[in-house]
């Protein structure tokens, strides 16, 4: 149940992106990019166009400490409309524009998982695949551009005093976790489709290292074009670098416009963002539908389609409010607390029920029942030690190392930081909640069951030796 209520929640602002990403897919079908110069309704008098900065900087440096650009204002003004916003406590008018935009997003999803695996496992195919050639593309693109070395250089070079904070630490857990879908659930539910005997050890491999060089080539082509951005303006590329929503929406879209055919770019950019987030997005409600309609296959398994329908649906409603003027800082709180402290609990308590409860020679004996060989020291040592280990130092370092959550200069109040504290707690709470529920339905006394893991071993190990249920019905194999 945890789990579930990670992933819900993840889902709601993660479809909001999706929405986000679809909004300027839409705005990129023009002859002229809508955020490319100042001079419209949304810009103030702080608006400046970087063809004014490079013209300034031709003669004497520009000051831009106090200017914004174009696509800043065209995000915050424009798409958010966040001036009508005071805070998370004043949400605003909704965004039409916008909630149709979601509606959009969250429509695409369920025509994709309609069938389940069969009908996403197709489209993966296609979402997993193309982005790659759009991501070469923009890379031979952006190390082409003057500057670039500027950017590459940037990206290399390792700033060792961010090591210090808890927030990158916990961050690049996170990454991890999001990139690889540890701890969500979605690895589980498609690999309980597979043959009882698949070589998840090959998978493993090819996963972790396609990650790995695909997060590294993204790193390339987007620094390269921060580089030529920093060229461009003259300024360090510390300047026009920016984490979170800004890179994505505010500092890419303005590369886009410095570049001959910018709407051609802008879209490839964009279509490349609704692959990788729609892959994402599948993976998140196969996880949700899969393990509900299983706690209840007689009533919701004939029916899955419907069901399916009803949770987008209640996902998207309550969705509403990230739509609205204020719905940035309510995505921001989403994304700080949703899925952090929570999910690093999730894992470590499955890293712990899995060596300890069910027992380490019970795992390694399945793994070789179904691959023929038993994983070797090093895997054992990871999830006997490595693994645990680190993550509940992450998990107590970004407790001690604690730094509310903020958007740009705005600060949230008390009762926001209390609330998103709630949400992680509740996530864990589900852990212990489920295995009281675990033990009351068991046979016997509450100390029989208590002092013996009996029954939670027998259990897992019949749940290891069991393929999905709709595989029987469906011919997964």
């Amino acid at each position: 149940m945890g789990t579930i209520l990670i992933v819900s929640l993840v889902a709601i602002y993660y479809n909001m992106i999706i929405a986000y990403v679809l909004f300027y897919l839409f705005a990129s079908l023009t002859s002229d990019l809508p955020w490319q110069h100042c001079g419209n309704w949304w810009n103030t008098d702080l608006c400046l166009d970087h063809h004014v900065i490079k013209a300034g900087n031709a003669t004497f440096p520009v000051n831009i400490s106090n200017t914004v650009s174009p696509s800043e204002e065209y995000w915050s003004r424009y798409v958010l409309h966040i001036q009508g916003s005071s805070g998370i406590g004043d949400p605003g008018s909704i965004r039409w524009n916008l909630c149709l935009c979601l509606l959009l997003s969250w429509t695409i999803v369920y025509l994709c998982i309609l069938k389940g695996v069969k009908s996403s496992g197709k489209v993966v195919y296609f979402t997993a695949t193309f982005p790659y050639l759009i991501l070469v593309m923009l890379l031979i693109r952006g190390v082409t551009l003057e500057g670039a070395w500027k950017g590459i250089r940037f990206y290399l070079t390792p700033q060792f005093d961010h090591l210090l904070s808890s927030k990158v630490w916990i961050e690049a857990a996170l990454q991890i976790f999001y990139s690889l879908g540890v701890g969500f659930g979605g690895l589980l539910t498609f690999a309980s489709y597979n043959t009882f005997h698949q070589n998840i050890y090959r998978d493993t491999f090819i996963v972790t290292l396609g990650n790995a060089i695909t997060s590294i080539l993204a790193g390339f082509a987007i620094f390269s074009v921060l580089g030529y951005m920093s060229q461009e303006l003259g300024v360090p590329v510390n300047q026009v670098a920016k984490a979170g929503p800004g890179l994505a929406f505010v500092v890419y879209p303005q590369a886009m416009t410095m570049l001959p055919l910018s709407p051609f770019w802008s879209f490839l950019f964009f279509f490349m963002l609704l692959t990788l987030g729609l892959d994402s997005q599948f993976a998140f409600m196969e996880t949700i539908v899969t393990a509900v309609t299983d706690e209840f296959p007689y009533y919701l398994r004939p029916k899955k389609a419907f069901f399916s329908a009803a949770i987008c649906i209640a996902l998207f409603l309550m969705g509403l409010i990230l739509t609205t003027e204020g719905g940035m800082y309510w995505l921001v709180l989403l994304d700080d607390y949703s899925a952090g402290f929570g999910l690093m609990v999730v894992v470590i308590t499955t890293c712990l029920v899995v060596t300890r409860v069910y027992g380490m020679k019970r795992f390694c004996r399945d793994i070789h029942m179904m691959l023929g060989f038993k994983p070797g020291p090093y895997f054992r040592a990871c999830w006997m030690i490595l693994s645990p280990a680190t993550m509940m130092a992450l998990l107590v370092y970004n407790i001690v190392k604690y730094q509310p959550s903020e958007y740009g200069s705005y600060r949230f109040p008390a009762w926001a930081e209390v609330l998103g504290i709630l949400m992680g707690l509740f996530s864990c709470l589900m852990i212990p909640a489920g295995m009281v529920v675990a033990v009351l339905r068991e046979e016997g006394t509450l100390w029989e069951d208590l002092s013996s893991p009996m029954p939670l071993v027998q259990s897992v190990h019949r749940a290891a030796h069991v393929q999905h249920p709709s595989c029987v019905y469906q011919g997964c194999a």
